[in-house]
């Protein structure tokens, strides 16, 4: 695979930032990780995912309530996944490692797996965010295309309008298949995974067995299986519809730019902060109720610049980082509202469907 690198011979921007950003939690007297904040949701999210399993076991429902307490299911479910998985894998959520290891495990309850999530995400989305070629999270063609670099197909000319229906069926696919694919195959995208010890692939199926028994079993046992379906789909629709909405504002809108790298080592000629600044995007920065439930990635800017800070403290680190880019004149994307992200990724999408203008020939 190509190697890419970032030109940071000259890395005063960042420098400056993080002298800034240390300043503050030192003056606070506060830690970058979690606090009594975060701990709070944990409480409430995960007795509340627990309940709604419960409930929808053991209470005689009808089908409107079924599906409505399923969804809810799959959207508190996203929620344990961008606050207490996300922060905790990162290493935010709290100052000991067996602490962050034992909650990162929280994606293995929802069917995905932490270690090949943390190589995916953690390493390769956040050192190579938008670069066509190595960030698996934009590698979806030839189902969406998600840059102009992108190969286009007659299909695309309608992906604005498809593009909802793959979003809603994407943790069913990421659970069932896509970890699957990545396991096997020992690669995500171009990238070689990293050799799993004996433990890491115990971990893998065994929560892939007890997905399946806790998932599928047990409700098929207690519920049959009609009801099981017809719940299972609003779920997964729930949650695969909010993890891939929230993820896509932040990097996949008309503000956001791309890079591309081919056979050939590249240098981006940015250094590596400036380049997230390029590529990310904020979304409903004064809403609470979106922040607290999407665990601060409306503030995805922040996260790709310290994604060792825990997401509570983003509201006003984002105050420092805003500020800093004035000063250095960079531009600091952000939206006011979640449907101005949606409608921006609508128009950013509907535009990459469009067949490219065919190059004249000389």
């Amino acid at each position: 695979m190509a190697k890419v690198t970032y030109n940071n011979r000259n890395a005063v921007f960042f420098q400056a930032l993080k002298a800034d950003v240390d300043k503050y939690f030192k003056e606070k007297g506060i830690k970058k990780t979690g606090n009594w904040k975060l701990y709070a949701k944990t409480l409430t999210l995960v007795p509340l995912a627990i309940g709604l399993y419960i409930v929808l076991l053991t209470m005689p429902l009808t089908f409107l309530p079924g599906i409505l307490l399923s969804a809810a299911l799959g959207l508190t479910l996203s929620g344990i996944g961008f606050n207490i998985m996300h922060d905790a894998c990162h290493g935010s959520y709290s100052s000991k490692k067996w602490v962050n290891d034992l909650l990162g495990l929280t994606l293995n309850a929802l069917g995905g797996n932490a270690f090949i999530w943390k190589q995916k995400h953690n390493i390769i989305h956040h050192t190579y965010t938008n670069v066509d070629g190595v960030d698996d999270d934009i590698a979806k063609s030839p189902v969406i295309r998600q840059c102009q670099t992108q190969v286009w197909k007659p299909a695309h000319k309608i992906q604005h309008i498809y593009l909802w229906l793959v979003y809603a069926l994407s943790s069913f696919l990421w659970v069932f298949v896509i970890d699957m694919v990545k396991y096997g195959q020992k690669k995500i995208y171009r990238t070689e995974l990293n050799k799993m010890s004996s433990t890491e692939h115990l971990i893998f199926w065994g929560s892939k067995t007890l997905y399946l028994v806790f998932y599928v079993a047990i409700p098929v046992y207690m519920v049959g299986w009609s009801a099981w379906g017809v719940g299972f789909l609003f779920m997964h629709m729930a949650m695969g519809l909010s993890l891939s909405v929230v993820f896509q504002l932040a990097h996949v809108v008309e503000e956001t730019e791309f890079e591309v790298v081919g056979n050939d080592d590249k240098i981006i000629e940015n250094e590596w902060a400036i380049h997230q600044l390029r590529t990310t995007a904020n979304f409903a920065p004064d809403n609470k109720m979106i922040s607290w439930f999407v665990g601060g990635l409306n503030y995805q800017v922040e996260h790709h610049l310290f994604a060792r800070i825990s997401h509570v403290h983003y509201p006003e680190i984002s105050k420092i980082v805003k500020s800093k880019c004035e000063e250095f004149n960079i531009q600091y994307h952000s939206m006011p509202t979640m449907g101005a992200a949606i409608a921006s990724h609508y128009r950013f999408m509907k535009s990459l469907g469009q067949k490219p203008a065919e190059l004249a020939i000389a």
